[in-house]
């Protein structure tokens, strides 16, 4: 079937990075299988990972339906080119119903695209994970791969202004697909691919070429990785409040 909108923007979006100077690196696409589904389980530390972790699956010619909150699809620029891509719209209030359409995507052999942490990380780091991505991955019998995106923060993240200024480095690391057989214990092995992608990120970090360019540039790295980002726990309790201010505004 046709991308009609799919491809054009996989096709464009490389030429918008290379005049945007950015150096985009990534490792691991041969993990990404050719034909049949998967479930793809990222980090998300940006508004852009879907585009960065779709790009990570093109060398294998494959499209990514990501899971995204269904307030996206209101958007009137945003909704149409998320119906052209025919990601999966997540109603957090009927979640069941999202996870039913996912899975019969990955079962009908599409790539399916999960953010376990369900929103962006304030800390970079990993939150705790959802365990739908590996019950996805053993109900459609289909393998779950990790992915890590790191840069993408610095150009569009939660709380930060958005920064395309020339130059900013940008990595996609695909990991070895894990095989989630029938009957096995999935808070388990959500528990092993954190693990998993905790050890990915850190590697990603210490490979990264770029360095803040002074005090004031340290707000994208983790606290324990030497910058100023809010530590996890922190996050946790900024993630609380906003919630808690979210809810109290729907009851005014």
């Amino acid at each position: 079937m046709a991308e009609l909108v799919y491809a054009p923007i996989v096709t464009i979006a490389p030429l918008v990075f290379a005049g945007l100077g950015l150096d985009l690196e990534v490792q691991g696409a041969e993990n990404i299988p050719r034909t049949g589904g998967a479930v793809i389980a990222s980090n998300h530390v940006s508004y852009l990972d879907f585009i960065f972790v779709g790009l990570g699956a093109h060398p294998s010619k494959r499209y990514v339906r990501f899971m995204a909150k269904d307030s996206v699809w209101k958007h009137p620029v945003g909704g149409p080119l998320m119906r052209g891509m025919k990601h999966i719209p997540v109603n957090r209030e009927a979640g069941a119903e999202s996870f039913k359409v996912a899975l019969e995507a990955a079962r009908g052999g599409e790539v399916v695209g999960v953010f376990p942490e369900a929103t962006i990380s304030r800390s970079f780091e990993l939150k705790d994970f959802k365990s739908g991505a590996p019950r996805m991955a053993m109900d459609a019998g289909v393998p779950l791969i990790p992915v890590v995106v790191w840069g993408t923060q610095r150009l569009m993240t939660k709380g930060r202004p958005k920064d395309f200024s020339r130059g900013k480095a940008v990595s996609v690391t695909v990991g070895a697909p894990i095989e989630v057989p029938k009957g096995s214990d999935t808070e388990a092995v959500g528990a092993d691919v954190h693990a998993i992608m905790a050890g990915m990120l850190d590697d990603a970090i210490a490979r990264y070429p770029q360095k803040p360019s002074g005090p004031d540039d340290t707000w994208w790295l983790p606290a324990r990785h030497g910058g100023t980002a809010p530590t996890l726990e922190e996050a946790t309790r900024m993630d609380r409040k906003e919630l808690l201010e979210r809810s109290k505004r729907k009851t005014d």
